[in-house]
């Protein structure tokens, strides 16, 4: 399974999906130029527990390293995240 992406700039998403449905999706919204905030987790009933989520937030942590931007993680889900990888921190705001 592949984690996809959509950014405009202004909302993104990281997205698994599979024969034209949504799996499992992570939205996020840009605070300025250089800050992102996640905002929503989600993952099918059928695929929980599979780590999909934490697959959904390393995509995010990727492509915030690789743009030099920061990452608000206002979702629950992905503040746990953030709260269990202290080597998220040099990404977090």
């Amino acid at each position: 399974m592949n984690i996809q992406q959509y950014d405009d700039n202004k909302k993104g998403e990281f997205f698994l999906e599979s024969e034209g449905k949504k799996l499992a999706s992570m939205t996020d919204s840009y605070a300025g130029p250089d800050k992102i905030i996640i905002d929503h987790t989600e993952v099918d009933d059928t695929l929980k527990g599979q780590g999909l989520g934490y697959k959904l937030v390393e995509a995010s942590v990727k492509f915030a390293r690789l743009k030099n931007i920061k990452i608000m993680p206002l979702c629950p889900f992905a503040n746990a995240v953030f709260n269990k990888k202290s080597d998220y921190n040099d990404i977090r705001f």
